[in-house]
């Protein structure tokens, strides 16, 4: 059996981003109030799964010092954000055969760390959004009610695509969707499958309400997310 609920899922932080708004190069390395950006998305996602990965591509080495595996999109090209959650879908499929060491795993592994069961799920966060709720994925967990069941994030009215808990047993089907390349839209392949959102309320931040997923693209949105961090939010 499953030691906690958290074991049950496994956490994806979607880390490929650039900063093209902001010169170039990995957004998620940039730092607020003193801590990259991607620090802050792995501290608080962390705590709340059972083990966790980046995806990204290109080199991984330089996301070493986070001493996280590193996943690279499955499909070639910029297949977009679900080919990111195909990744940690293939990842998270691949702990029960990498604990037979005469097992082939699904996937190459930088680093791979001991896990003791399959995880049900994954659930994927963007990495230049710091600041979703911490209890993200317990609510996420509840809304499945233990099925086959995507559950999206949403707030302020609207549904986060990329945020969001995914079946680990649709695998195959996202693979054969992205394949097909008729569309990559998050949201065409979520309606063929059982799903519903979670509604998330706005932080309150002493100004004026914000939206928890905000995420960051501009040098200003740097400076208000540094105050959110000095807050302690």
């Amino acid at each position: 059996m499953l030691n906690s609920v958290s074991d049950s899922v496994a956490g994806v932080v979607l880390a490929g981003g650039l900063s093209r708004r902001m010169g170039g190069g990995d957004k998620t390395l940039l730092s607020v109030a003193g801590a990259p950006m991607l620090s802050r998305v792995i501290d608080r996602l962390k705590p709340q799964v059972g083990s966790l990965v980046l995806n990204a591509n290109g080199d991984p080495a330089r996301f070493a010092a986070y001493g996280l595996t590193v996943v690279a999109d499955p499909i070639e090209g910029f297949a977009g954000p679900l080919a990111g959650v195909l990744a940690g879908l293939r990842w998270a499929s691949s702990f029960a055969l990498a604990q037979d060491p005469g097992a082939k795993p699904a996937s190459t592994f930088a680093d791979p760390a001991p896990v003791k069961l399959h995880p049900r799920y994954i659930v994927s966060v963007a990495g230049d959004t710091p600041f979703f709720p911490r209890d993200l994925v317990s609510r996420l967990l509840e809304a499945a009610d233990g099925k086959d069941r995507i559950v999206l994030a949403s707030s302020n009215g609207r549904a986060h695509p990329v945020i969001g808990l995914w079946p680990v047993s649709l695998a195959d089907d996202l693979d054969a969707f992205l394949t097909a390349g008729e569309t990559r839209k998050v949201l065409v392949w979520v309606d063929r499958h059982d799903n519903t959102t979670v509604d998330f309320p706005m932080l309150e931040t002493g100004t004026e309400p914000l939206d928890p997923f905000f995420n960051i693209n501009t040098p200003e949105e740097i400076s208000v997310a540094e105050q959110l961090a000095v807050a302690g939010v």
